[in-house]
């Protein structure tokens, strides 16, 4: 089994943007990572306008409080203690910030499965999201045996959004 975590992280201001975070798993011969395609503007527009339909929109007056725990674990060759808590910390916020981006954008997935004489070759599963994070807030950090947990809450509303 193989993992991949892909993370683009810009930093402007107090607003984070992921892009392009995915995970992929594969099991079997030959896995290779561009074997699905991704989703197409046309079908995230066509998501959203669903979205719209459903009443799946946050409406005015209305706040919603997201709260998250990212974990991150400290690398084994680090040069001193504070640089494995920096370096759990960073990961732990980037956990954090992921886990908003899927809860308020949700997840793509996308799967393929190759059989062959009644045998699975290969298995891949790919999810991603995408989404630009601001004004989120750590409200608790905790490191402890190599793990850092840092606790995120991120406050939506429409008065705020449509400024």
């Amino acid at each position: 089994m193989r993992w991949a975590l892909l993370i683009m992280l810009m930093w402007i201001g107090n607003v984070f943007a992921v892009e392009g975070i995915e995970e992929e798993t594969c099991v079997g011969a030959e896995c290779e990572k561009n074997a699905l395609p991704s989703a197409s503007s046309s079908q995230m527009q066509e998501k959203r306008e669903n979205d719209i339909r459903r009443g799946n929109v946050l409406k005015a007056h209305q706040t919603i409080v997201i709260n998250v725990v990212g974990e991150g674990v400290a690398p084994a060759n680090t040069s001193s203690p504070a640089q494995a808590y920096a370096l759990a910390k960073r990961a732990a916020i980037v956990d954090a910030y992921r886990l908003i981006a899927e809860k308020v954008r949700g997840v793509t997935v996308q799967g393929e499965d190759v059989v062959k004489n009644m045998t699975v070759q290969r298995s891949l599963v790919r999810t991603s999201v995408s989404a630009v994070i601001r004004n989120a807030t750590i409200v608790e950090t905790t490191f402890r045996d190599g793990l850092c947990e840092v606790e995120m809450e991120i406050r939506l509303s429409y008065d705020a959004l449509s400024r």
